[in-house]
């Protein structure tokens, strides 16, 4: 019956395309601008509402794994639904999945700060959706990044090398996704400006440094060049966790005695785990004799070097051959925003240019553009420097100074609450607006909570009866272990509240809460309350009631 039926319909289309033309169904317009005015406005309101109430929400997202697949179809529908529909979706499924980044109740990680102006250059960006690979492709996305970025270059202090319009065109600045793309691009770069030196199949015997705090998108980025060797230098907190010279030194000396060839150093302003910083103008001392390669990763701290008290946190930076950091973490900009220059961008492009034949035109031929395909891993690219562009003109470099002094004064105010609770103590110095900081030791040794878990341990006859009276606990000192465990519990309790949304890091085998303000809504009010939140949770944890 069914193959009757399809025969029919296929004979009743022949005699139709016989007597006249078919009838085509109507094509969607995707871009239609009234439409787009409406759910723009729409979209608009609903980040407005958002932002308004972001507090409100349990700020790390309290879901459990795979909890998406229970309240959506499990296939794409067939035919369009309303954008009320869609947001509706989005209140009731989408925001209980998010872990709120935009909350002023949010100290995690570091801060991924967002702003009207870096918004609405995003939306610009996307509007205009243009793929700037080459200057020909749009030629103002090319010129405004450059100018953008030795606006931003001459705000930082930057060396003249460093800066397009002032280093003969040698050197200048790229807008990248992310500091991971800086680092890689940057290691291809020293990679084979090496290799060029010594043969391509000296690859085996290049080595890179980097400490024990440098981020793991320096061992990643070697992994994808193909580098093997890749030291991570100890750090010590007598130096707080900074890499010393002599330490890279010694390190070198000991590669160059077994046959390998050093090429790149990856030093750090702002260490992920306590912020430290590494002594550039010594480390390039040592790198310059080795003709290392130095690239400089402020990728959070970067932001804070346009204020001048903060400017010495770069200081050498003349020695280094690349510096990076993410406008994205600190500066307003929306992610993905990650700001890179050079001394010498044709280190750059002799390892990342291509120049297929659909690509070639007269702009390019002639030498006097720029075609930003070639600083970078991928071919496509967004109109990045929009957002950048509307940060800087939108606020001004004084509001942005006086915005991240804000961020450092909170952590300022809070460094002190945590100094006047005798039962806590800062593991490292506050550098800028990341506080690091745990239950002391010598505060578990006394709690109720020690003996709580020694009896639920079997532990207690381990130890004697003086503890009872506070005159044993120095033992208690050099337990790692529960010391770690109940700062581990801590954090995890406050987490869980949904009020608050920290992270950790560890030095040395101590495990610390990290305390990173940045959130563009964040107040100092806000601060008092998460410190509020924090002796709350303490004080139930000490009492061993958990």
């Amino acid at each position: 019956m069914e193959m009757n039926t399809l025969n029919n319909n296929n004979n009743h289309h022949h005699q139709s395309d016989s007597s006249s033309p078919p009838q085509r169904k109507r094509v969607m317009n995707p871009v239609d601008p009234e439409e787009f005015r409406k759910q723009g406005h729409m979209i608009i309101d609903f980040l407005a509402d958002y932002y308004t109430k972001v507090s409100n929400f349990p700020v790390r997202s309290q879901v459990e794994p795979n909890y998406l697949r229970k309240h959506l179809p499990d296939s794409a529908p067939l035919v369009p639904e309303p954008i009320e529909s869609i947001l509706e979706d989005v209140q009731e499924h989408i925001i209980p999945g998010i872990t709120h980044w935009m909350s002023p109740n949010y100290y995690a990680y570091f801060p991924s700060s967002g702003s009207v102006a870096g918004f609405m250059g995003e939306m610009l960006s996307s509007g205009f959706n243009v793929v700037g690979f080459n200057w020909i492709s749009s030629p103002a996305a090319t010129e405004l990044e450059t100018i953008v970025m030795d606006w931003l270059g001459e705000v930082l202090k930057l060396p003249q090398q460093f800066l397009y319009k002032s280093s003969n065109n040698n050197g200048g600045g790229v807008l990248l996704g992310t500091t991971c793309e800086a680092v890689l691009c940057t290691l291809v770069a020293a990679r084979d400006k090496k290799l060029s030196q010594i043969g391509r199949d000296n690859i085996g015997k290049l080595v890179v440094y980097g400490s024990d705090q440098t981020h793991s998108s320096f061992g990643k980025a070697a992994q994808i060049a193909g580098i093997q060797n890749v030291r991570a230098i100890k750090t010590k907190r007598s130096n707080s966790f900074a890499l010393k010279a002599d330490s890279l030194l010694s390190t070198i000396h000991s590669d160059v005695k077994n046959g390998l060839i050093p090429i790149y150093l990856c030093a750090t302003v702002g260490t992920t785990a306590t912020t430290s910083i590494d002594p550039l103008m010594e480390l390039c001392d040592v790198a310059k004799e080795y003709e290392i390669w130095v690239h400089v990763d402020a990728a959070y701290a970067g932001s804070a070097c346009i204020c001048p008290e903060f400017r010495s946190c770069i200081d050498g930076i003349e020695g280094a051959n690349s510096f990076s950091f993410n406008a994205h973490k600190w500066f307003l900009t929306n992610l993905a925003c990650c700001c890179l220059w050079v001394k010498d961008h044709n280190a750059l492009t002799k390892s990342l240019s291509t120049n297929p034949e659909f690509l070639r035109n007269k702009a390019s031929e002639s030498k006097q553009v720029i075609d930003y395909k070639d600083w970078q891993i991928t071919l496509s690219r967004k109109f990045n420097a929009l957002k950048l562009w509307l940060v800087l003109r939108s606020y001004g470099v004084e509001n942005l100074r006086n915005f991240l002094r804000s961020h450092v004064n909170m952590a300022m105010t809070f460094e002190g609450l945590v100094k006047l609770d005798k039962r806590f103590e800062i593991v490292v110095p506050r550098k800028f607006s990341l506080v690091c900081f745990r239950v002391s030791p010598s505060t578990i040794a006394r709690s109720n909570y020690y003996y709580y878990y020694h009896d639920n341990n079997n532990n207690k006859n381990n130890y004697d009866d003086n503890y009872h009276n506070g005159h044993g606990y120095g033992k208690l000192v050099n337990d790692d272990y529960l010391v770690n465990e109940l700062n581990r519990k801590l954090l995890e309790s406050i987490n869980n509240s949904g009020k608050v949304y920290m992270t950790h890091g560890e030095v040395e085998g101590a495990f610390m809460i990290r305390f990173a303000i940045g959130a563009t809504l964040t107040e100092e009010h806000h601060v008092i309350m998460a410190w509020k939140l924090i002796q709350e949770h303490a004080d139930s944890l000490l009492l061993g009631s958990s």
